[in-house]
């Protein structure tokens, strides 16, 4: 089902419109990447493009709403109760330890052998030679334990490894970025409340213009960035 059909007849907080094409961009996405030729590929590695989307939807909003603190929680909470935001694991996200978790299968114990969490949670330093660089099979994680993420974000079976490779580093930022100290959003009721502004993204002021349908420069160099990123898979 389409997000705007899920959607219909439901009338969204006031902010949706700014960030409804960026998240139906990723619903497209992940509809793509369910209906992919599988031919080739391991069964395994069928959802792994699914996780990678997922989290990178969710920590869209997650950064929104707690790193920029430009979404009213009005928003969020009503992106939570439609399931278009991941409340579980947004909200695992803010606690230590968890700060780029991957999945929350990777900690469902039930899902791994001998009650434990996946190998993706301990540490890469803490890690076996066989294990070191393996994905885990569901979700295709490399590692999520904190001090291990790449680029804002876990290491992927397909995130680069070298640093120095300016281009594929931009292509797998996964993060949105904090503003500078002292930069401020405009705080309203029932509109974005006052956080730090952005340092890579226009700041939420600047959505004010009379083309509010408009999407923002860097926020579609964004998408196109991760398309990039998402075509190893093919």
């Amino acid at each position: 089902m389409s997000l705007r059909r899920k959607l219909k007849g439901k009338k969204p907080p006031e902010g949706w419109e700014l960030i409804e094409e960026v998240i139906e961009d990723f619903e497209q996405q992940l509809k793509e990447a369910v209906n992919e030729e599988h031919e080739g590929k391991r069964k395994t590695e069928l959802t792994w493009k699914i996780h990678r989307l997922h989290w990178e939807k969710n920590r869209f909003i997650y950064d929104l709403m707690y790193q920029r603190k430009v979404m009213a929680k009005e928003l969020f909470e009503w992106l939570v109760r439609e399931k278009v935001a991941d409340g579980a694991l947004i909200a695992k996200w803010r606690k230590p330890g968890y700060e780029i978790l991957c999945s929350m299968l990777a900690i469902q114990k039930g899902n791994h052998n001998f009650g434990t969490t996946s190998h993706c949670r301990v540490p890469l330093r803490a890690r076996g030679k066989q294990q070191r660089i393996t994905p885990d099979v569901q979700t295709g994680c490399i590692s999520c334990a904190s001090g291990d993420g790449k680029f804002g974000g876990p290491v992927w079976w397909n995130t680069p490894l070298d640093e120095e490779d300016g281009a594929k580093l931009e292509e797998n930022r996964t993060t949105w970025g904090q503003g500078a100290p002292g930069e401020q959003a405009e705080g309203a009721e029932g509109g974005p409340e006052g956080g730090p502004g952005p340092s890579r993204k226009r700041p939420a002021s600047d959505f004010d213009g009379d083309d509010d349908d408009e999407m923002p420069a860097e926020v579609r160099a964004r998408l196109e960035a991760l398309k990039k990123s998402n075509k190893t898979l093919d």
